[in-house]
């Protein structure tokens, strides 16, 4: 299902921004957020022309941001340290990780 990005552009205001059609997917649009290819991100909207819905999966997004971070051990990317914590907050669920005998 494609997806959308609402960036704020500052004075010039908020857009959709364009895109090619084969980069709407999810995991491109999650990889663009956290390579910080968008000036200040606002909102990722997904969306089926077949079946006339839209939806705000933001606080999706955030999370899966937040995850792969943690996962990693990586702190949010100064890009969308604002995107991320405006929809689930600063504060960071630590992994636990399992030590193999």
């Amino acid at each position: 299902m494609p997806h959308i990005m609402v960036d704020r552009l500052g004075r010039l205001g908020t857009v959709y921004r364009e895109t090619e059609v084969e980069r709407t997917d999810l995991e491109t649009v999650i990889t663009d957020l956290i390579a910080g290819q968008f000036n200040d991100p606002g909102r990722v909207v997904a969306f089926n022309t077949l079946e006339h819905w839209a939806e705000d999966v933001s606080k999706d997004v955030a999370l899966e941001i937040r995850i792969r971070c943690d996962i990693s051990g990586d702190d949010v990317p100064e890009a969308v340290q604002d995107f991320v914590y405006s929809y689930i907050g600063p504060d960071r669920q630590l992994t636990l990780r399992l030590a193999y005998p």
